[in-house]
């Protein structure tokens, strides 16, 4: 199947891209263990310039943030300074580039922390989940429930990390409120059981995101701000009562502000799938507006229908792009893709990360 498209130019909130492959946010561990992004990815994002849109792995707001072993910040110096040689390199190869800001909040451990931090999140339940220490793989900490009165510390810590984000030379910010994260934890029930202005109808339930898009806004224009949801779950044993409700009133909030996309997870690696969650999905994308990303596990031909059909704007691919630098080129020319390996994908060094070959190195 043509992939005509699929790579179109898509006009993006202010930037203008040459398609609509999407390079999704992964995380590879391969930072220093101060947060500051490794020298190596200088190369690795360069190399992916010719997507439509680089969205970065996540980057942590704060020290407490942190959730993985060797994840990059941009709440310090050292990170501005790093991530902008990133960017440059980006913009030199004509590439526009997206950072997502995270915080994971219980997804972590404790000895990922400062010394004498604690995990945070909206209610002090432990997640069934594990995440990758010193030591390996490792059960999450129990985290505690966070104060009112710091509430807006966070939420300055989000406008932070925004602001450094410019300095360092991004076209914008991705705000990571998925796949069971600190925003995502505020918005579904199951791990959101306060009683006061945070927690309870879902309107409540959203204030925290609503306070932090506010916040980014003060730093880049909404038109350069984009929101990641997966409503529902998958992954990091996130669950909500009524989901499709939960979400309906985040599309409903969100499409006030003009932001730059909606970037939604329909379909995590691996995950099986109802046919409840998947007519959730369809039942919220008309509540969209705006410009609307989808990801999980597309091919080149189900990126072509889904756009020919309006399912969506563009397609955010994962995987595909760790092992094949030029994806859009290959999608192009019905090239072969190169297999990956996944025993690179969560740290080491350029091996499995800037050394998979392009098409003329074939």
């Amino acid at each position: 199947m043509a992939v005509d498209r699929l790579l179109r130019p898509l006009q993006l909130g202010s930037i203008n891209l040459k398609n609509r492959v999407i390079m999704a946010p992964l995380t590879r561990n391969r930072a220093h263990p101060d947060g500051t992004p490794h020298e190596l990815a200088i190369d690795y994002y360069r190399q992916r310039a010719g997507a439509g849109l680089i969205i970065s792995e996540a980057a942590q707001i704060s020290p407490i943030g942190k959730g993985y072993l060797n994840t990059p910040g941009i709440y310090d110096e050292k990170h501005v300074s790093a991530w902008k040689q990133v960017t440059d390199a980006v913009h030199r190869e004509g590439g526009a580039i997206y950072l997502q800001l995270w915080h994971v909040g219980r997804i972590g451990h404790n000895s990922l922390l400062p010394e004498g931090e604690k995990l945070i999140a909206p209610s002090a339940i432990r997640a069934n989940a594990k995440t990758f220490t010193a030591t390996g793989f490792a059960d999450v900490s129990t985290p505690r429930e966070i104060q009112l009165k710091e509430i807006p510390q966070v939420v300055e810590q989000y406008r932070i990390a925004a602001k450094n984000a410019k300095r360092a030379g991004f076209d914008g910010v991705e705000i990571h409120a998925a796949n069971g994260y600190l925003l995502d934890q505020f918005l579904q029930s199951e791990t959101n059981r306060r009683t006061d202005e945070y927690g309870g109808n879902p309107l409540k339930r959203f204030r925290l995101l609503k306070e932090v898009v506010e916040a980014i806004g003060k730093e880049f224009s909404y038109n350069s701000i984009g929101v990641r949801l997966s409503p529902n779950g998958y992954v990091n044993d996130m669950s909500d009562w009524n989901p499709r409700d939960t979400f309906m009133t985040v599309y409903h909030e969100l499409n006030k502000y003009g932001l730059a996309y909606l970037h939604i997870v329909e379909l995590m690696p691996g995950a099986a799938v109802t046919e409840g969650q998947k007519q959730i999905i369809r039942d919220l994308r008309p509540m969209w507006t705006g410009t609307y990303i989808a990801n999980g596990e597309f091919d080149a031909d189900k990126a072509e229908t889904w756009i020919k059909e309006g399912r969506a704007d563009a397609i955010a691919f994962g995987r595909p792009f760790i092992s094949n630098p030029d994806l859009p080129e290959r999608f192009r020319q019905g090239a072969p893709l190169n297999p990956a390996d996944p025993s690179t994908f969560y740290g080491g060094d350029y091996r499995g990360y800037t050394d998979y070959p392009f098409l003329n190195q074939g």
